[in-house]
């Protein structure tokens, strides 16, 4: 009986989770959000499902607003060709102040993914404006653009983790 009800429970909490995560789709084309591929780094192209329009290799163009409650899933080289098309955005590392110190990318600011909810408003004012996030290796940064995504921002891009970025990092802090 006791492992009746332990399944039980698993299967609950599993269903509860599933849910949730309908509830955060990141909008290229379904995947979870943990390093999807988009079109343009040589894998599946992604589909357009936020209603913005695609640039050329696939990722939704910075100035195409996608919904409320949603955000996209990029890889670092679509992210490095949009940095290198514009200095319109933000770019946040989304881990802890010591992984951020020992490597990130030139010009991100740090925002650990558990703080977010507590200092986006304040410090990321403009809900609308482009915002990619990374982390180590994909899974913050996931939660991160789910988070900002459930807070309103409409331009969000996951980036994954900073080990598939192949352009340098720096060291130190900001």
């Amino acid at each position: 009986m006791k492992n009746i009800l332990k399944i039980c429970a698993i299967t609950a909490a599993a269903c509860l989770l599933l849910a949730a995560c309908a509830n955060q789709t990141p909008t290229d084309g379904g995947d979870t959000g943990i390093n999807a591929p988009i079109a343009g780094d040589g894998s599946a192209p992604a589909a357009d499902t936020s209603g913005g329009a695609l640039a050329q290799d696939g990722a939704q163009s910075p100035d195409a607003q996608q919904p409320a409650g949603t955000w996209q899933t990029i890889s670092a080289d679509a992210a490095y060709q949009m940095m290198s098309e514009s200095s319109d955005y933000t770019l946040l590392d989304v881990r802890t102040q010591s992984e951020y110190d020992s490597g990130h990318i030139e010009g991100a600011a740090l925002m650990p993914y558990d703080e977010i909810a507590n200092r986006a408003q304040a410090e990321l004012p403009d809900k609308s404006a482009v915002i990619i996030v990374y982390c180590r290796s994909g899974s913050r940064s996931s939660t991160a653009a789910a988070t900002l995504a459930g807070m309103g921002y409409t331009n969000v891009y996951d980036m994954g983790g900073i080990t598939s970025w192949t352009y340098g990092t720096v060291t130190g802090s900001n």
